[in-house]
């Protein structure tokens, strides 16, 4: 059977890594995108696979392509909650914008993508669905009320919807990964940089690549005994 994964955020950082593994896997994979037109065409062209361009944030425009990449690939079996973005300020200085901008990006285009494509899944009776939420989803941070809101919540809609298809051989799950080797965290200067890392046992950044590792293992076709659970990737950083 071939599996049809969409990956939102997906041809960029982790995402790009996650699409690619999939790929790697067998499956027709379409990679979701906002913003930058140039690095999806070369994307495209450099690993084969397809870009699509919406807002997660907008309900209407991922119904809009959910139905493209269905009629392009086939039903959608797999889905990777991965987009995301940041807006960091302390509680005094954030605004109640850059407030609902993370949340309708991180929480609500998770909703928005879970719900579109879930019925079809519980419908022909298999699905893998993984959230991509953060290490400070489970611990908090300083400065990242909004983000570290929406990827908590992320965790508590992670478990109400591997209930809600657990009988319907849906599974649903989740990724924590501590801090990753991304353009984000290279941007860093070396010395915040070099605190962030005294912080993680292992002593280094985790690579897109492994987190995309954890993402293969929850989608596989013999992983539907493991649902409802978060995988921490962080190098040690989180331990419980």
């Amino acid at each position: 059977m071939t599996h049809v994964a969409l990956v939102t955020g997906g041809t960029r950082g982790i995402g790009e890594a996650i699409s690619i593994a999939l790929s790697d896997m067998g499956m027709k994979v379409a990679a979701n995108y906002v913003g930058n037109d140039a690095r999806a065409a070369e994307f495209t062209e450099r690993t084969g696979v397809r870009s699509y361009k919406w807002n997660i944030a907008d309900f209407d425009e991922c119904q809009a392509g959910v139905e493209k990449v269905v009629q392009d690939l086939g039903p959608i079996n797999v889905l990777v909650n991965n987009a995301g973005i940041t807006r960091d300020a302390n509680i005094l200085k954030m605004t109640p914008e850059n407030w609902r901008k993370v949340i309708d990006v991180n929480l609500s285009g998770c909703f928005n993508m879970c719900k579109l494509v879930f019925a079809e899944m519980k419908k022909a009776g298999y699905g893998r669905i993984v959230n991509i939420s953060s290490l400070n989803g489970q611990i908090g941070q300083f400065g990242q009320a909004n983000y570290a809101a929406a990827k908590s919540g992320m965790l508590g809609l992670t478990k109400t919807l591997a209930q809600e298809g657990a009988r319907a051989g849906v599974t649903v799950n989740a990724i924590a990964p501590g801090y990753i080797e991304t353009e984000m965290s290279t941007a860093m200067s070396p010395e915040v940089l070099q605190k962030m890392v005294a912080r993680i046992p292992v002593s280094r950044l985790g690579q897109p690549s492994e987190v995309a590792r954890g993402v293969v293992f929850l989608c596989a076709e013999d992983a539907g005994f493991i649902t409802g659970t978060v995988l921490s990737i962080n190098g040690g950083q989180l331990m419980f």
